[in-house]
């Protein structure tokens, strides 16, 4: 309890002093002479004050749980093992290690790399063995959420523990986490992820204990910790519930998308109908009116059949009208439609209608008959059983290649709850070297902003204004990079030219920075306080390539279909002994410059082209920290685990 004052107040005092430093830097301190750099730094610096807010009321409600309660009595469990190309000894020492498991269980391996090795292994074992069915030929994968998708169609545990390959689960696992499903609204359980191949030293940065730890408890303090990926164990039902809700939601897009199209098929028609069917044009616009009535009726919650029932109604009854007045008409429209891409689907017994078929129906020019026609065709066209997909359900969300944030966001939007039980329960290996670690990395920030830009948490219904924030604040790190380039230019331009970003370097400034940088880095050493958070924060800085690239390739991905290319994080050390110059140029260069800026900084004041000793010093103290912060990823480039001898690139 006094930790967690100090936290809060702490807390209060870094938020006071920061809103006081950055509220000045923009009224009285902004050099507009040099916008061009002073703009993006005071920018830079108001990100940070945020990212500070988000991590404050992160941290306001931290939850330290006690033991769980006694698991439930009767739970059946399935124990999934997810795997792709890991080695199949490694997958059987996580199987192996599985049986043993205490309570009672299945053991199941997803093999999403079909291999017959492995299927052959697991048979030995008895354990069950899980491949891909047919449906999923010719079909998007969707990776190891579609995986997981498989599986849960072909068992039927009220309670799933999801492992990656390589992660040793504790035989009391389910024993210390089934409990805390006593309460019928928890849908997930998740506990750290710890790696028994890491030295002390940690200099690839995998030992998370900041996020595993203080972060976790805290959005678990706000019912927003949230799920994994591994090591984590979750009720079936809020699962299925949640592939059922996301099926009709898309099935009520797909209608409101053919009522869409209706619509301007049929203003188009009333307007023509006003010169050769007058008539008709009065029918034509009460049935666009009706189709507009449907289109709320939807976003009321009426029930899609409902609503389709009622339009289909209204388009019949327009239609028997409308027949007797123009035969002739009807007949050449129909020869028209009939040569359009909308057809029988044989194997679903629906018709389907392709997103050409939808623009041509929606542009052409139609008879009243005609449109009516077009209208009844595209609202019977939806595709109910999602022909597109291997299942018409996903109940783990495949709109990232992370699915585990997208899945429990949902989750969590549909009133479940979550647990972020604090114990190591897993034993894993991270990756052993700095590529590895990248492209873990990268994908971790990539699947992230994927969900940012297809579903932000901050407009998602169901959440809280605490799970938004929660869930935004994780998301919200990852644009960490842009602000790195801008706060190692400013010192850079300052200390080579003399351009001064604010008015002046003087005790004016320092009497507003220097109470804000304190307390913050206090309030990082209280809430980490015997939790070694230093890596991370070095990492937060030192990888600001792999940031703004996750950002570029995000937004490329999820606005011009750009593919993201997936990989699996391989899980033994990849070949290549020299150094990776190629993987860390941007910090190389930064590093150059930023310590020929110290050179040029000095040597600038003490020949008195600089005036200002104290706007030199505090430069120079800028580029010392950035340089030591930056120095964790060339020791990432030269490590090598001491139990295996240095290989030679090939």
């Amino acid at each position: 309890m006094m930790r967690q004052l100090a936290v809060r107040i702490l807390v209060v005092l870094t938020l006071l002093t920061g809103t006081w430093y950055v509220v000045w830097r923009w009224g009285w301190s902004v050099n507009w002479d040099n916008w061009w750099i002073a703009v993006p730094l005071a920018v830079a610096e108001t990100y940070a004050l945020i990212d500070a807010y988000l991590f404050g009321l992160t941290v306001w409600r931290i939850k330290v749980r006690g033991d769980a309660p006694p698991p439930p009595d009767g739970a059946t469990v399935d124990v999934f093992i997810t795997t792709y190309n890991e080695p199949v000894e490694m997958v059987m020492t996580t199987a192996r290690a599985a049986e043993q498991i205490t309570y009672p269980h299945r053991t199941w391996i997803l093999d999403d790399g079909n291999r017959t090795e492995l299927a052959a292994a697991a048979a030995e074992l008895g354990v069950g063995y899980l491949t891909r069915s047919d449906d999923w030929t010719d079909r998007p994968r969707h990776a190891k959420a579609g995986n997981l998708n498989n599986a849960l169609f072909a068992t039927d545990g009220e309670f799933m523990l999801i492992l990656d390959a390589d992660q040793i689960p504790d035989p009391a696992i389910l024993d210390r986490t089934l409990g805390w499903f006593h309460d019928p609204e928890v849908a997930l359980v998740q506990t750290p992820q710890w790696f028994t191949n890491v030295t002390d030293s940690d200099p690839l940065g995998s030992q998370a204990p900041l996020f595993y730890g203080p972060i976790q408890q805290g959005k678990d303090g706000w019912n927003a910790a949230f799920f994994c990926g591994s090591n984590a164990v979750l009720r079936r039902d809020a699962l299925m519930q949640l592939g059922i809700v996301g099926y009709v939601r898309e099935v009520e897009a797909a209608v409101e998308d053919a009522l869409r199209a209706s619509r301007t098929i049929l203003a188009r028609a009333a307007r023509s109908a006003r010169r050769t069917h007058p008539e008709v044009a009065g029918d034509l616009e009460m049935l666009r009116t009706s189709a507009q009535q449907a289109s709320r009726d939807l976003r009321a919650g009426t029930p899609v059949a409902e609503v389709t029932y009622a339009f289909q109604k209204a388009v019949e009854s327009v239609s028997r009208g409308a027949v007797a007045r123009d035969f002739a008409a009807i007949q050449a429209d129909l020869e028209s439609i009939g040569e359009l891409p909308v057809a029988l689907d044989q194997e679903v017994g629906v018709l389907v209608v392709d997103e050409v078929a939808l623009d041509q129906l929606a542009d052409r020019d139609w008879s009243p008959l005609g449109a009516l026609e077009s209208v009844r065709q595209l609202v019977r066209a939806v595709d109910v059983d999602r022909g597109d997909e291997a299942q018409p359900m996903m109940p783990l969300a495949t709109v990232s290649v992370t699915e585990d944030m997208a899945t429990c966001m949902r989750l969590h939007a549909l009133g479940w709850k979550s647990v972020y039980h604090h114990e190591v329960l897993a034993h894993g290996l991270a990756p052993e070297d700095l590529r590895t670690m990248l492209q873990q990395r990268l994908r971790w920030a990539q699947g992230t902003l994927q969900v940012l830009l297809k579903e932000n948490p901050l407009v998602q219904r169901g959440l809280s204004l605490a799970q938004r924030l929660m869930y935004f604040s994780t998301m919200w790190s990852y644009l960490s990079g842009f602000a790195a380039v801008i706060f190692m230019a400013a010192p850079v331009f300052y200390l080579c030219f003399g351009v001064l970003p604010v008015h002046a370097y003087g005790m004016e400034f320092l009497q507003r920075f220097l109470p804000y940088i304190v307390l913050n880095q206090l309030l990082f050493f209280v809430v980490g306080y015997g939790v070694k958070t230093w890596r991370g924060h070095q990492y937060s800085l030192a990888l600001f390539p792999l940031w703004i690239r996750a950002c570029t390739t995000a937004l490329a991905n999820v606005f011009l279909h750009r593919p993201l290319g997936f990989v699996v994080t391989p899980k033994t050390r990849q070949a290549g002994g020299s150094f990776p110059w190629r993987l860390i140029w941007p910090q190389l260069l930064a590093t150059v410059v930023l310590v020929a800026a110290c050179v040029i900084g000095v040597v600038r004041l003490w020949t008195g082209a600089a005036t200002s000793t104290i706007g030199t010093t505090v430069n120079v103290v800028w580029v010392a920290y950035d340089l030591l912060v930056m120095s964790i990823i060339f020791r990432a480039a030269l490590y090598r685990p001491v139990d295996q001898p240095e290989e030679q690139e090939s």
